[in-house]
């Protein structure tokens, strides 16, 4: 388990051992897990907005196109 990406918009954690990416989107307060090739889309996608990214605003337009598939609730325990 690593901690890809905390900041104020998301929240990532890869599972390498299992190729799956957990993801939480704090502003909505929900998430998905990602496996196999959505994974590995999700982390070059996430990699090519982090070298591009200028300001937070990048981020959340561009997790917005997830949006629809993140529908579990997230729970802090």
């Amino acid at each position: 388990m690593n901690v890809v990406l905390n900041n104020p918009v998301l929240y990532v954690v890869d599972y390498p051992n299992l190729d799956a990416v957990e993801v939480i989107d704090k502003r909505r307060g929900v998430g998905a897990l990602f496996r196999d090739e959505a994974a590995r889309r999700f982390r070059r996608e996430l990699r090519d907005v982090a070298e591009a990214a200028t300001e937070m605003l990048d981020f959340e337009n561009w997790i917005a196109d997830y949006g629809t598939l993140m529908t579990q609730p997230a729970i802090y325990h």
